[in-house]
Protein backbone atom coordinates (compact mmCIF):
# COMPACT_ATOMS: atom_id res chain seq x y z
CA UNK A 1 0.00 0.00 0.00
CA UNK A 2 2.86 2.21 0.77
CA UNK A 3 2.44 6.33 1.29
CA UNK A 4 -0.35 6.14 -0.95
CA UNK A 5 -2.99 6.43 1.88
CA UNK A 6 -6.51 7.19 1.55
CA UNK A 7 -7.45 10.62 2.60
CA UNK A 8 -9.83 10.33 5.99
CA UNK A 9 -11.89 12.70 7.54
CA UNK A 10 -12.78 16.20 5.91
CA UNK A 11 -10.54 15.63 3.50
CA UNK A 12 -11.80 12.41 2.15
CA UNK A 13 -15.39 14.73 1.27
CA UNK A 14 -13.97 17.82 -0.12
CA UNK A 15 -12.08 18.44 -3.31
CA UNK A 16 -8.50 19.03 -3.63
CA UNK A 17 -6.91 22.38 -2.93
CA UNK A 18 -9.68 23.30 -0.09
CA UNK A 19 -9.28 25.08 3.45
CA UNK A 20 -10.97 24.13 6.16
CA UNK A 21 -10.85 26.22 9.49
CA UNK A 22 -12.80 25.59 12.46
CA UNK A 23 -12.62 25.93 16.18
CA UNK A 24 -12.21 29.15 18.33
CA UNK A 25 -8.64 29.74 17.50
CA UNK A 26 -8.78 29.24 13.75
CA UNK A 27 -12.12 30.16 13.19
CA UNK A 28 -14.04 32.71 15.44
CA UNK A 29 -10.60 34.75 16.18
CA UNK A 30 -9.37 34.79 12.91
CA UNK A 31 -12.70 36.17 11.58
CA UNK A 32 -12.38 38.70 14.22
CA UNK A 33 -9.28 39.99 13.48
CA UNK A 34 -10.25 40.34 9.76
CA UNK A 35 -13.29 42.60 10.95
CA UNK A 36 -11.01 44.59 13.33
CA UNK A 37 -8.28 45.08 10.78
CA UNK A 38 -11.58 46.89 8.63
CA UNK A 39 -13.07 49.12 10.98
CA UNK A 40 -9.47 49.60 12.00
CA UNK A 41 -9.32 51.51 8.58
CA UNK A 42 -12.87 53.54 8.90
CA UNK A 43 -12.47 54.94 12.36
CA UNK A 44 -9.96 56.93 11.47
CA UNK A 45 -12.28 58.30 9.24
CA UNK A 46 -15.52 58.45 11.43
CA UNK A 47 -16.77 62.14 12.23
CA UNK A 48 -16.20 65.60 10.48
CA UNK A 49 -12.53 65.63 11.55
CA UNK A 50 -11.72 62.28 10.29
CA UNK A 51 -8.93 61.68 7.84
CA UNK A 52 -8.92 61.01 4.13
CA UNK A 53 -8.13 57.81 2.80
CA UNK A 54 -5.93 57.41 -0.70
CA UNK A 55 -7.77 54.15 -2.21
CA UNK A 56 -6.38 53.54 -5.57
CA UNK A 57 -9.09 50.27 -7.18
CA UNK A 58 -8.18 48.00 -9.41
CA UNK A 59 -8.98 49.72 -12.33
CA UNK A 60 -6.21 52.38 -11.37
CA UNK A 61 -8.96 55.11 -10.51
CA UNK A 62 -8.19 57.51 -7.47
CA UNK A 63 -10.13 58.04 -4.84
CA UNK A 64 -9.35 60.36 -1.81
CA UNK A 65 -12.32 60.30 0.48
CA UNK A 66 -13.52 60.02 4.02
CA UNK A 67 -16.39 58.17 3.00
CA UNK A 68 -16.74 55.15 4.56
CA UNK A 69 -18.82 53.81 1.76
CA UNK A 70 -16.77 54.08 -1.00
CA UNK A 71 -13.61 52.99 0.39
CA UNK A 72 -15.15 49.66 1.80
CA UNK A 73 -16.64 49.73 -1.81
CA UNK A 74 -13.17 50.34 -3.54
CA UNK A 75 -10.83 47.87 -1.33
CA UNK A 76 -12.73 44.97 -2.50
CA UNK A 77 -12.57 43.08 0.80
CA UNK A 78 -11.50 39.35 0.15
CA UNK A 79 -11.61 37.78 3.46
CA UNK A 80 -15.16 36.06 4.21
CA UNK A 81 -16.21 37.95 7.61
CA UNK A 82 -15.08 41.05 6.72
CA UNK A 83 -17.11 41.42 3.78
CA UNK A 84 -20.23 40.79 5.92
CA UNK A 85 -19.33 44.16 7.43
CA UNK A 86 -18.73 45.75 4.26
CA UNK A 87 -22.36 44.66 3.37
CA UNK A 88 -23.61 45.88 6.38
CA UNK A 89 -22.41 49.73 5.64
CA UNK A 90 -23.63 48.70 2.31
CA UNK A 91 -27.27 47.86 3.64
CA UNK A 92 -26.47 51.28 5.80
CA UNK A 93 -25.60 53.41 2.40
CA UNK A 94 -28.79 52.07 0.60
CA UNK A 95 -31.22 52.47 3.48
CA UNK A 96 -30.40 56.15 4.67
CA UNK A 97 -27.14 57.14 2.74
CA UNK A 98 -25.74 57.78 5.64
CA UNK A 99 -23.84 56.01 8.51
CA UNK A 100 -21.91 53.62 6.86
CA UNK A 101 -18.74 54.51 9.09
CA UNK A 102 -20.76 54.38 12.49
CA UNK A 103 -21.75 50.62 11.43
CA UNK A 104 -18.30 48.98 10.43
CA UNK A 105 -16.46 51.01 13.00
CA UNK A 106 -19.29 50.11 15.69
CA UNK A 107 -18.93 46.80 14.65
CA UNK A 108 -15.73 46.32 14.92
CA UNK A 109 -15.63 47.69 17.95
CA UNK A 110 -18.05 45.23 19.36
CA UNK A 111 -16.29 42.25 17.55
CA UNK A 112 -13.03 43.58 19.88
CA UNK A 113 -15.30 43.11 23.32
CA UNK A 114 -16.21 39.93 21.95
CA UNK A 115 -12.99 38.60 21.58
CA UNK A 116 -12.38 39.49 25.17
CA UNK A 117 -14.86 37.83 26.90
CA UNK A 118 -14.31 34.99 24.19
CA UNK A 119 -10.82 35.20 25.92
CA UNK A 120 -12.48 35.23 29.33
CA UNK A 121 -14.00 31.84 28.73
CA UNK A 122 -17.44 32.90 27.58
CA UNK A 123 -19.06 31.19 24.78
CA UNK A 124 -19.91 33.22 21.77
CA UNK A 125 -23.93 31.75 21.86
CA UNK A 126 -24.00 33.53 25.57
CA UNK A 127 -22.01 37.03 23.88
CA UNK A 128 -24.86 36.67 20.75
CA UNK A 129 -27.81 36.37 23.82
CA UNK A 130 -26.17 39.40 25.59
CA UNK A 131 -25.59 41.39 22.33
CA UNK A 132 -29.73 40.56 21.43
CA UNK A 133 -30.54 41.95 25.03
CA UNK A 134 -28.36 44.76 24.68
CA UNK A 135 -29.35 45.95 21.28
CA UNK A 136 -33.13 45.95 21.69
CA UNK A 137 -32.75 47.62 24.70
CA UNK A 138 -30.95 50.33 22.90
CA UNK A 139 -33.63 50.90 20.64
CA UNK A 140 -35.80 51.44 23.53
CA UNK A 141 -33.76 54.36 25.10
CA UNK A 142 -32.62 55.57 21.53
CA UNK A 143 -36.64 56.55 21.39
CA UNK A 144 -36.35 57.87 24.94
CA UNK A 145 -33.44 60.26 23.74
CA UNK A 146 -35.44 61.82 20.93
CA UNK A 147 -35.75 66.22 20.46
CA UNK A 148 -39.57 66.75 21.86
CA UNK A 149 -41.34 67.91 18.81
CA UNK A 150 -38.42 67.28 16.39
CA UNK A 151 -41.35 64.82 14.63
CA UNK A 152 -43.70 67.24 12.99
CA UNK A 153 -41.36 69.06 10.81
CA UNK A 154 -42.02 70.98 7.91
CA UNK A 155 -39.90 69.59 5.02
CA UNK A 156 -40.23 72.78 3.14
CA UNK A 157 -38.91 75.17 5.74
CA UNK A 158 -35.04 75.66 4.85
CA UNK A 159 -34.22 76.47 8.53
CA UNK A 160 -35.05 72.86 9.71
CA UNK A 161 -33.83 71.04 7.14
CA UNK A 162 -30.26 72.41 7.62
CA UNK A 163 -30.37 72.05 10.77
CA UNK A 164 -30.82 68.06 10.28
CA UNK A 165 -28.73 67.57 7.12
CA UNK A 166 -25.56 69.72 8.86
CA UNK A 167 -24.05 66.57 10.74
CA UNK A 168 -24.34 64.29 7.73
CA UNK A 169 -22.70 66.77 5.31
CA UNK A 170 -19.99 67.98 7.93
CA UNK A 171 -18.72 64.46 8.42
CA UNK A 172 -17.74 64.54 5.16
CA UNK A 173 -16.87 68.03 4.08
CA UNK A 174 -15.93 69.91 7.38
CA UNK A 175 -15.89 73.73 7.45
CA UNK A 176 -17.88 73.44 4.51
CA UNK A 177 -21.17 72.01 6.00
CA UNK A 178 -23.03 75.17 5.62
CA UNK A 179 -22.13 76.25 1.97
CA UNK A 180 -23.22 72.51 0.97
CA UNK A 181 -26.49 72.42 3.38
CA UNK A 182 -27.59 75.39 2.25
CA UNK A 183 -27.18 74.45 -1.55
CA UNK A 184 -28.41 71.09 -1.00
CA UNK A 185 -31.02 72.44 0.90
CA UNK A 186 -32.57 74.90 -1.61
CA UNK A 187 -32.55 72.08 -4.51
CA UNK A 188 -34.43 69.27 -2.42
CA UNK A 189 -37.16 71.51 -1.60
CA UNK A 190 -37.58 72.65 -4.39
CA UNK A 191 -38.20 69.26 -6.27
CA UNK A 192 -39.88 67.96 -3.07
CA UNK A 193 -43.36 66.85 -3.79
CA UNK A 194 -46.55 67.47 -2.47
CA UNK A 195 -46.48 64.00 -1.01
CA UNK A 196 -42.63 64.44 0.78
CA UNK A 197 -42.90 60.65 1.07
CA UNK A 198 -42.74 60.10 -2.83
CA UNK A 199 -39.45 62.10 -2.74
CA UNK A 200 -36.96 60.60 -5.15
CA UNK A 201 -33.23 60.95 -4.87
CA UNK A 202 -32.95 61.09 -8.54
CA UNK A 203 -33.98 64.18 -8.86
CA UNK A 204 -31.37 66.49 -7.62
CA UNK A 205 -28.45 66.03 -9.69
CA UNK A 206 -25.07 67.04 -9.58
CA UNK A 207 -22.84 68.63 -12.30
CA UNK A 208 -19.08 69.00 -11.66
CA UNK A 209 -17.38 71.66 -13.17
CA UNK A 210 -13.86 72.08 -12.89
CA UNK A 211 -12.24 75.43 -11.80
CA UNK A 212 -13.36 77.86 -9.49
CA UNK A 213 -14.84 76.90 -5.56
CA UNK A 214 -17.22 76.10 -3.80
CA UNK A 215 -18.23 79.61 -3.22
CA UNK A 216 -19.09 79.62 -7.23
CA UNK A 217 -21.12 76.67 -6.84
CA UNK A 218 -25.01 77.29 -7.35
CA UNK A 219 -28.53 75.70 -8.09
CA UNK A 220 -30.20 75.68 -11.07
CA UNK A 221 -34.12 74.92 -11.19
CA UNK A 222 -33.84 72.66 -13.99
CA UNK A 223 -31.03 70.42 -15.76
CA UNK A 224 -27.57 71.09 -16.23
CA UNK A 225 -26.21 68.83 -19.61
CA UNK A 226 -22.59 69.13 -20.28
CA UNK A 227 -22.83 69.10 -23.80
CA UNK A 228 -23.31 72.43 -26.37
CA UNK A 229 -26.46 73.05 -28.57
CA UNK A 230 -26.05 70.70 -32.04
CA UNK A 231 -26.28 73.95 -34.36
CA UNK A 232 -25.55 77.64 -34.29
CA UNK A 233 -28.78 79.03 -32.36
CA UNK A 234 -27.40 78.27 -28.23
CA UNK A 235 -30.21 80.45 -26.54
CA UNK A 236 -33.89 80.24 -26.74
CA UNK A 237 -36.38 81.48 -23.96
CA UNK A 238 -39.76 81.02 -23.32
CA UNK A 239 -40.69 77.81 -25.61
CA UNK A 240 -42.08 74.58 -26.11
CA UNK A 241 -40.19 71.29 -26.75
CA UNK A 242 -40.17 67.88 -28.90
CA UNK A 243 -38.37 65.31 -28.07
CA UNK A 244 -37.43 62.25 -30.52
CA UNK A 245 -35.91 59.85 -28.58
CA UNK A 246 -35.03 58.16 -31.90
CA UNK A 247 -32.79 60.76 -33.03
CA UNK A 248 -33.58 63.76 -35.81
CA UNK A 249 -32.13 61.80 -39.29
CA UNK A 250 -33.26 61.61 -43.04
CA UNK A 251 -34.08 57.56 -41.83
CA UNK A 252 -37.64 59.28 -41.39
CA UNK A 253 -37.92 59.44 -44.99
CA UNK A 254 -36.10 56.14 -46.07
CA UNK A 255 -38.76 53.40 -47.64
CA UNK A 256 -37.51 49.82 -48.08
CA UNK A 257 -38.08 49.60 -51.41
CA UNK A 258 -36.16 49.63 -54.39
CA UNK A 259 -36.58 52.51 -56.69
CA UNK A 260 -35.30 51.67 -59.97
CA UNK A 261 -33.39 55.26 -61.92
CA UNK A 262 -33.39 55.44 -65.15
CA UNK A 263 -32.45 59.08 -65.96
CA UNK A 264 -30.90 61.85 -64.30
CA UNK A 265 -33.94 63.79 -64.21
CA UNK A 266 -35.19 60.90 -61.95
CA UNK A 267 -31.95 61.24 -60.08
CA UNK A 268 -32.49 64.26 -59.49
CA UNK A 269 -36.34 64.82 -58.50
CA UNK A 270 -35.73 61.73 -56.56
CA UNK A 271 -32.90 63.67 -54.03
CA UNK A 272 -35.60 66.68 -54.11
CA UNK A 273 -38.49 64.79 -52.88
CA UNK A 274 -36.35 63.39 -49.97
CA UNK A 275 -35.33 66.94 -49.18
CA UNK A 276 -38.95 68.02 -49.19
CA UNK A 277 -39.69 65.58 -47.03
CA UNK A 278 -37.29 66.32 -44.75
CA UNK A 279 -38.38 69.80 -44.91
CA UNK A 280 -41.75 68.88 -44.28
CA UNK A 281 -41.18 67.38 -41.34
CA UNK A 282 -38.76 69.84 -39.45
CA UNK A 283 -41.24 72.37 -40.39
CA UNK A 284 -44.04 70.49 -38.64
CA UNK A 285 -42.07 70.52 -35.98
CA UNK A 286 -41.60 74.60 -36.29
CA UNK A 287 -45.52 75.28 -36.74
CA UNK A 288 -46.20 73.08 -33.86
CA UNK A 289 -44.75 75.69 -31.75
CA UNK A 290 -41.94 74.28 -29.96
CA UNK A 291 -38.44 76.05 -30.63
CA UNK A 292 -36.26 73.76 -29.10
CA UNK A 293 -35.96 69.96 -30.48
CA UNK A 294 -34.24 67.30 -28.32
CA UNK A 295 -32.81 64.24 -30.23
CA UNK A 296 -31.74 60.68 -28.65
CA UNK A 297 -29.40 59.75 -31.27
CA UNK A 298 -27.52 61.47 -34.17
CA UNK A 299 -29.04 64.96 -35.91
CA UNK A 300 -28.43 64.42 -40.05
CA UNK A 301 -27.01 67.02 -42.08
CA UNK A 302 -30.18 67.58 -44.06
CA UNK A 303 -32.05 67.96 -40.74
CA UNK A 304 -29.75 70.31 -39.48
CA UNK A 305 -29.57 72.44 -42.21
CA UNK A 306 -33.32 72.33 -41.76
CA UNK A 307 -33.49 73.32 -38.30
CA UNK A 308 -31.01 75.93 -38.80
CA UNK A 309 -33.31 77.59 -41.65
CA UNK A 310 -36.45 77.68 -39.31
CA UNK A 311 -34.57 78.99 -35.98
CA UNK A 312 -34.73 75.28 -33.87
CA UNK A 313 -32.41 75.04 -30.96
CA UNK A 314 -31.00 71.17 -31.83
CA UNK A 315 -29.79 69.31 -28.28
CA UNK A 316 -28.44 65.84 -28.21
CA UNK A 317 -28.70 63.52 -25.28
CA UNK A 318 -27.10 60.44 -26.13
CA UNK A 319 -27.63 59.04 -22.73
CA UNK A 320 -31.25 57.39 -22.01
CA UNK A 321 -30.67 58.27 -18.31
CA UNK A 322 -30.55 61.60 -19.32
CA UNK A 323 -33.29 62.05 -21.86
CA UNK A 324 -35.67 60.47 -19.23
CA UNK A 325 -34.77 63.01 -16.75
CA UNK A 326 -35.14 65.84 -19.27
CA UNK A 327 -38.93 64.49 -20.18
CA UNK A 328 -39.59 64.85 -16.69
CA UNK A 329 -37.93 68.15 -16.50
CA UNK A 330 -39.98 69.95 -19.10
CA UNK A 331 -43.16 67.35 -19.38
CA UNK A 332 -42.47 66.35 -22.71
CA UNK A 333 -43.11 63.27 -24.17
CA UNK A 334 -40.47 61.32 -25.74
CA UNK A 335 -41.28 60.43 -29.47
CA UNK A 336 -39.96 57.27 -31.42
CA UNK A 337 -40.48 58.76 -35.15
CA UNK A 338 -39.58 61.97 -36.42
CA UNK A 339 -43.34 62.96 -37.06
CA UNK A 340 -45.27 66.09 -36.47
CA UNK A 341 -46.02 65.94 -32.62
CA UNK A 342 -49.44 66.74 -30.56
CA UNK A 343 -49.76 69.66 -28.77
CA UNK A 344 -50.43 67.31 -25.71
CA UNK A 345 -47.07 65.57 -26.32
CA UNK A 346 -44.97 69.09 -26.00
CA UNK A 347 -42.78 70.11 -22.93
CA UNK A 348 -42.20 73.63 -21.96
CA UNK A 349 -38.86 75.34 -20.73
CA UNK A 350 -38.63 79.04 -19.15
CA UNK A 351 -35.04 79.03 -21.42
CA UNK A 352 -32.00 76.96 -22.68
CA UNK A 353 -29.25 78.82 -23.20
CA UNK A 354 -25.28 77.10 -23.65
CA UNK A 355 -23.28 79.11 -21.00
CA UNK A 356 -19.52 78.84 -20.36
CA UNK A 357 -18.91 77.92 -16.88
CA UNK A 358 -14.64 77.10 -16.22
CA UNK A 359 -13.16 76.43 -20.04
CA UNK A 360 -16.75 74.11 -20.44
CA UNK A 361 -19.17 74.60 -22.38
CA UNK A 362 -22.73 73.71 -21.30
CA UNK A 363 -26.70 73.73 -21.12
CA UNK A 364 -28.61 75.49 -18.99
CA UNK A 365 -32.46 74.13 -19.21
CA UNK A 366 -34.36 75.71 -16.56
CA UNK A 367 -37.67 75.25 -15.83
CA UNK A 368 -38.53 77.71 -12.57
CA UNK A 369 -43.00 77.99 -13.15
CA UNK A 370 -43.68 74.91 -14.95
CA UNK A 371 -43.66 71.44 -12.41
CA UNK A 372 -39.92 71.51 -11.91
CA UNK A 373 -39.33 68.49 -11.12
CA UNK A 374 -35.46 67.80 -11.33
CA UNK A 375 -32.87 70.37 -9.93
CA UNK A 376 -29.13 70.36 -10.45
CA UNK A 377 -26.47 71.47 -7.75
CA UNK A 378 -23.68 72.73 -9.66
CA UNK A 379 -20.43 71.99 -8.09
CA UNK A 380 -16.96 73.80 -8.52
CA UNK A 381 -13.29 72.55 -7.17
CA UNK A 382 -10.20 72.83 -8.54
CA UNK A 383 -9.37 69.50 -8.81
CA UNK A 384 -11.49 66.15 -10.02
CA UNK A 385 -10.99 64.51 -6.72
CA UNK A 386 -12.19 67.30 -4.71
CA UNK A 387 -15.31 67.39 -6.81
CA UNK A 388 -15.44 63.92 -6.13
CA UNK A 389 -15.93 64.23 -1.97
CA UNK A 390 -18.36 67.28 -2.51
CA UNK A 391 -20.47 65.01 -4.89
CA UNK A 392 -20.46 62.71 -1.95
CA UNK A 393 -21.39 65.38 0.46
CA UNK A 394 -24.18 66.20 -1.81
CA UNK A 395 -24.94 62.89 -2.14
CA UNK A 396 -25.44 62.39 1.70
CA UNK A 397 -27.69 65.68 1.93
CA UNK A 398 -29.51 64.46 -0.49
CA UNK A 399 -30.37 61.61 1.43
CA UNK A 400 -30.46 62.77 4.54
CA UNK A 401 -33.48 65.03 2.83
CA UNK A 402 -34.89 61.64 1.83
CA UNK A 403 -35.35 60.18 5.22
CA UNK A 404 -36.48 63.06 7.46
CA UNK A 405 -39.15 62.99 5.15
CA UNK A 406 -40.06 59.59 6.19
CA UNK A 407 -38.98 60.22 9.80
CA UNK A 408 -38.19 63.29 10.49
CA UNK A 409 -37.08 62.75 14.20
CA UNK A 410 -33.95 63.97 15.81
CA UNK A 411 -31.46 62.80 18.31
CA UNK A 412 -28.52 64.90 19.67
CA UNK A 413 -25.05 64.64 17.77
CA UNK A 414 -21.52 64.66 18.56
CA UNK A 415 -21.51 61.24 19.93
CA UNK A 416 -23.65 62.94 23.06
CA UNK A 417 -26.47 60.25 22.26
CA UNK A 418 -23.74 57.03 22.11
CA UNK A 419 -22.01 58.65 25.71
CA UNK A 420 -25.83 58.37 26.84
CA UNK A 421 -26.42 54.68 25.36
CA UNK A 422 -22.97 53.75 27.23
CA UNK A 423 -24.63 54.84 30.29
CA UNK A 424 -28.14 53.39 30.13
CA UNK A 425 -27.23 50.27 29.00
CA UNK A 426 -24.64 49.38 30.99
CA UNK A 427 -27.02 50.31 34.13
CA UNK A 428 -29.16 48.02 32.08
CA UNK A 429 -26.33 45.09 32.77
CA UNK A 430 -26.32 45.18 36.27
CA UNK A 431 -29.81 43.81 36.22
CA UNK A 432 -29.09 40.78 34.14
CA UNK A 433 -28.30 37.70 35.92
CA UNK A 434 -27.12 35.31 33.25
CA UNK A 435 -23.38 35.40 32.03
CA UNK A 436 -24.55 37.65 29.18
CA UNK A 437 -24.55 40.23 31.73
CA UNK A 438 -20.89 40.53 30.70
CA UNK A 439 -21.65 40.88 27.50
CA UNK A 440 -23.74 43.52 27.93
CA UNK A 441 -21.59 45.63 29.65
CA UNK A 442 -19.22 45.01 27.04
CA UNK A 443 -22.28 46.62 24.40
CA UNK A 444 -22.65 49.22 26.58
CA UNK A 445 -18.55 50.32 26.73
CA UNK A 446 -18.67 49.42 22.55
CA UNK A 447 -20.88 52.90 22.34
CA UNK A 448 -17.88 54.68 23.84
CA UNK A 449 -15.96 54.11 20.81
CA UNK A 450 -17.73 57.22 19.28
CA UNK A 451 -16.81 59.72 21.36
CA UNK A 452 -13.42 58.81 21.69
CA UNK A 453 -12.87 58.45 18.24
CA UNK A 454 -14.44 61.56 17.41
CA UNK A 455 -12.06 63.19 19.95
CA UNK A 456 -8.98 61.52 18.66
CA UNK A 457 -9.79 62.32 15.42
CA UNK A 458 -9.92 66.26 16.44
CA UNK A 459 -6.48 65.89 17.87
CA UNK A 460 -8.28 66.09 21.48
CA UNK A 461 -5.94 63.70 24.01
CA UNK A 462 -8.40 61.28 25.71
CA UNK A 463 -7.41 60.26 29.05
CA UNK A 464 -9.46 59.65 32.13
CA UNK A 465 -11.12 63.17 32.61
CA UNK A 466 -13.85 63.01 30.38
CA UNK A 467 -15.10 66.15 28.41
CA UNK A 468 -18.92 66.16 27.76
CA UNK A 469 -20.21 69.24 25.79
CA UNK A 470 -23.70 70.30 25.99
CA UNK A 471 -24.78 69.27 22.39
CA UNK A 472 -27.93 70.10 21.90
CA UNK A 473 -26.71 74.31 22.49
CA UNK A 474 -24.31 73.63 19.72
CA UNK A 475 -27.39 72.23 17.63
CA UNK A 476 -25.58 69.73 16.47
CA UNK A 477 -28.31 67.06 15.48
CA UNK A 478 -28.32 63.62 14.21
CA UNK A 479 -31.49 61.87 12.34
CA UNK A 480 -32.94 59.28 14.74
CA UNK A 481 -33.14 56.64 11.11
CA UNK A 482 -29.66 57.08 10.76
CA UNK A 483 -28.53 56.13 14.12
CA UNK A 484 -31.75 53.43 14.23
CA UNK A 485 -30.38 51.37 11.32
CA UNK A 486 -26.49 51.89 11.88
CA UNK A 487 -26.72 50.34 15.07
CA UNK A 488 -29.00 47.44 14.81
CA UNK A 489 -27.21 46.88 11.17
CA UNK A 490 -23.83 46.64 13.11
CA UNK A 491 -24.98 44.42 16.00
CA UNK A 492 -26.92 42.66 13.50
CA UNK A 493 -23.65 41.67 11.27
CA UNK A 494 -21.98 41.06 14.72
CA UNK A 495 -23.99 38.11 15.66
CA UNK A 496 -23.86 36.91 12.09
CA UNK A 497 -19.91 36.51 12.64
CA UNK A 498 -20.54 35.44 15.62
CA UNK A 499 -22.24 32.63 15.00
CA UNK A 500 -19.70 31.28 12.86
CA UNK A 501 -17.53 28.28 14.35
CA UNK A 502 -15.91 26.69 10.87
CA UNK A 503 -15.04 28.27 7.78
CA UNK A 504 -14.67 26.29 4.71
CA UNK A 505 -13.59 27.42 1.81
CA UNK A 506 -13.62 25.15 -1.51
CA UNK A 507 -11.00 25.11 -3.91
CA UNK A 508 -11.41 28.40 -6.02
CA UNK A 509 -12.62 28.12 -9.56
CA UNK A 510 -10.16 28.75 -12.96
CA UNK A 511 -10.92 31.17 -15.44
CA UNK A 512 -10.88 35.19 -15.23
CA UNK A 513 -10.80 36.43 -11.43
CA UNK A 514 -13.11 39.02 -10.47
CA UNK A 515 -11.59 42.53 -10.71
CA UNK A 516 -10.82 41.76 -14.20
CA UNK A 517 -14.43 43.59 -15.46
CA UNK A 518 -14.88 45.17 -18.65
CA UNK A 519 -14.63 48.84 -18.68
CA UNK A 520 -16.80 51.66 -19.73
CA UNK A 521 -19.73 51.25 -17.88
CA UNK A 522 -22.39 54.01 -17.76
CA UNK A 523 -22.44 56.33 -14.26
CA UNK A 524 -25.94 55.60 -13.65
Amino acid sequence: MGFNMQPYGIQSMLKEGHKHLSGLDEAVLKNIDACKQLSTITRTSLGPNGMNKMVINHLDKLFVTNDAATIVNELEVQHPAAKILVLAGKAQQEEIGDGANLTVSFAGELLQNAEELIRMGLHPSEIISGYIKAINKTVEILDELVEEGSENMDVRDKEQVVSRMKAAVASKQFGQEDIISSLVADACIQVCPKNPANFNVDNVRVAKLLGGGLSNSTVVRGMVLKTDAVGSIKHVEKSKVVVFAGGVDTSATETKGTVLIHTAEQLENYAKTEEAKVEELIKAVADSGAKVIVSGAAVGEMALHFCERYKLLVLKISSKFELRRFCRTTGAVGLLKLTQPNPDELGYVDSVSVEEIGGVRVTIVRNEEGGNSVSTVVLRGSTDSILDDLERAVDDGVNTYKAMCRDSRIVPGAAATEIELAKRVKEFSFKETGLDQYAIAKFAESFEMVPRTLAENAGLQCNGDHIFPDVSTLSIWDLHVTKFFALKYAADAVCTVLRVDQIIMSKPAGGPRRGDRPAGMDED
